[in-house]
C-alpha cells in the first residue's frame, strides 16, 4: 500500500517464490510500476484507491482470493498491510494462510510510541522518547536531548501523503525543529522526539527473520548496514550479513516475549559509550533488504514462511558471512547528496556495483523490473528538472 515505485523488497518477494515454481500474485500501487513487469507475477492488482478504510482493504484482497482460486500464502510488504491483516484475520483466514498471534500485536509494534513502551517494559534497549504534545515538551526535549534530535511519526502510516516529514528526520536547528511541530499540530499527528544516538563505523545493524506460531525463530540472520540513503536515517543500499550474537539473542527473546509470528524486520544502532545495541525499529513485514538472507541452501525468511505455512518443513539456516545486496538507485543517489559535514560520499559505486553478492534490481533472468527502473527514474527526473 505504500505508494512508492521503487519498493524492491516487493521485487525480491516475487522472484524468491516464482523461481521456486510458486505462483505469485500482487496488490500494488497500481499495475505500472517496475515490480509488476517481473516475468515471476502471475497476476496483479492494484488497490482502490478511493478508499483506503479496513472495508476496502478486506474487499481488494478477498477479490484478489477469489481470482487465485485456493487458499494462499499472504504476506505483506508494508506496516499498514500487516496491521491491516492482523486486525482482519479472522475474515481472511479462510482464503489466506496467516500465522497465528494476537491482532492487536503488529499495529502495537509499528507504533513508536507503543514500542518505546514494549521496549520499557522488556529491559530492551531503546533512545530515550518524547511524545511531544505541547511547546513544553518540546523545550524539555531540546533541554535533555540537544540538537541534533530525532523527530519521527508516531504512526508513520497516519501521516498524509503530502507531509513533508519524513518518517523519521534528523532535527538540527531550534527553527528546523518549530517547523516540524507546527506541521504535526495542524495535521492532528502524534510526534515523537528522540535522543539522537550518533553514527560511528559498523553502527547500524539489522535482524531479519521468520517466527513459527509458537515463537521459534525458523529462520533469521543478522547484518550490517555499510551505506545508507539518506546517509543518516535512512534505508539501507549496501548490506552485509554477518554474526551478532547480541543482536540475534535480542530480536528471538523478544518475539518469545511477545509471543509474535510471523516475518520481521528489527532496525539497530550501536552506541560505543554504553556499549548497547539500541532497537530503533520493529517492523512487523518484510524488511526491503530481506534478500541478503540467503542462505547455503537457497532459504530466506520468504520461502521459509512460505514452507511452513504450507505445512512444508525445511532445513535449518546455514549463514552466509559476508554475502552483500546492493540497492542500485537508491546507492548510486547517495553518491550526490552531501554529508552532514559536507563532504560527499567517497568513489567506488561501480566497483560495489560489480562485487556485491546480488543487486536489487537488475537480474539477468528478469530484466524488464530494472529497465522499468530506470525508465521511472529518468521520468521523475525530468519532472524534477522540469522549467
Amino acid at each position: 500500500m505504500d505508494r512508492n515505485p521503487f519498493h524492491h523488497g516487493t521485487l525480491a518477494a516475487i522472484r524468491s517464490l516464482g523461481r521456486l515454481g510458486v505462483s505469485v500474485h500482487a496488490v500494488l500501487d497500481g499495475e505500472r510500476v517496475p515490480v509488476a513487469r517481473s516475468k515471476y507475477l502471475a497476476g496483479c492488482a492494484a488497490w482502490d484507491q478511493a478508499h483506503d478504510d479496513q472495508e476496502a482493504f478486506v474487499r481488494t484482497l478477498l477479490a484478489a482470493a477469489e481470482r487465485i482460486g485456493r487458499p494462499a500464502v499472504l504476506l505483506a510488504m508494508d506496516d499498514i498491510s500487516a496491521i491491516n491483516i492482523a486486525c482482519n484475520a479472522h475474515r481472511l483466514a479462510p482464503a489466506f494462510l496467516l500465522p497465528e498471534q494476537a491482532s492487536e500485536l503488529p499495529g502495537r509494534l509499528a507504533d513508536k510510541r507503543a514500542l518505546a513502551t514494549i521496549c520499557a517494559e522488556l529491559g530492551v534497549s531503546h533512545p530515550d522518547t518524547v511524545v511531544a504534545k505541547s511547546g513544553a515538551d518540546v523545550k524539555s526535549a531540546v533541554g535533555d536531548y540537544g540538537f541534533p534530535m530525532v523527530a519521527k511519526w508516531a504512526r508513520p502510516w497516519t501521516a498524509p501523503k503530502d507531509a513533508r516529514l519524513r518518517s523519521t528526520a534528523l532535527v538540527h536547528s531550534a527553527e528546523h525543529m518549530a517547523g516540524i511541530y507546527e506541521q504535526a499540530a495542524r495535521m492532528g499527528r502524534e510526534l515523537l522526539l528522540q535522543r539522537y544516538i550518533p553514527p560511528s563505523p559498523h553502527a547500524d545493524w539489522f535482524f531479519h527473520g521468520y517466527f513459527m506460531d509458537d515463537s521459534t525463530c525458523a529462520f533469521g540472520g543478522t547484518g550490517r548496514k555499510d551505506r545508507a540513503y539518506p546517509p543518516t536515517a535512512g534505508l539501507t543500499t549496501l548490506g552485509r550479513w554477518l554474526p551478532n550474537a547480541r543482536i540475534a539473542e535480542t530480536a528471538t527473546t523478544m518475539a518469545a516475549s511477545l509471543r509474535y509470528a510471523g516475518i520481521v524486520d528489527m532496525d539497530f544502532r550501536y552506541c560505543r559509550r554504553s556499549d548497547r545495541f539500541y532497537l530503533l525499529d520493529f517492523n512487523p513485514r518484510i524488511g526491503a533488504q530481506f534478500g541478503l538472507f540467503r542462505d547455503s541452501n537457497d532459504l530466506d525468511v520468504v520461502r521459509s514462511a512460505y514452507l511452513n505455512l504450507t505445512g512444508q518443513p525445511h532445513a535449518p539456516c546455514v549463514p552466509v558471512y559476508g554475502r552483500t545486496y546492493l540497492v542500485e538507485n537508491y546507492d548510486l543517489l547517495r553518491k550526490f547528496r552531501k554529508r552532514p559535514d559536507g563532504a560527499r560520499p567517497a568513489r567506488g559505486w561501480l566497483h560495489s556495483l560489480g562485487s556485491a553478492s546480488e543487486l536489487a534490481w537488475y537480474s539477468g533472468d528478469d530484466l524488464k523490473p530494472f529497465l522499468g527502473m530506470v525508465k521511472h527514474t529518468l521520468l521523475r527526473t525530468v519532472r524534477f528538472h522540469r522549467p
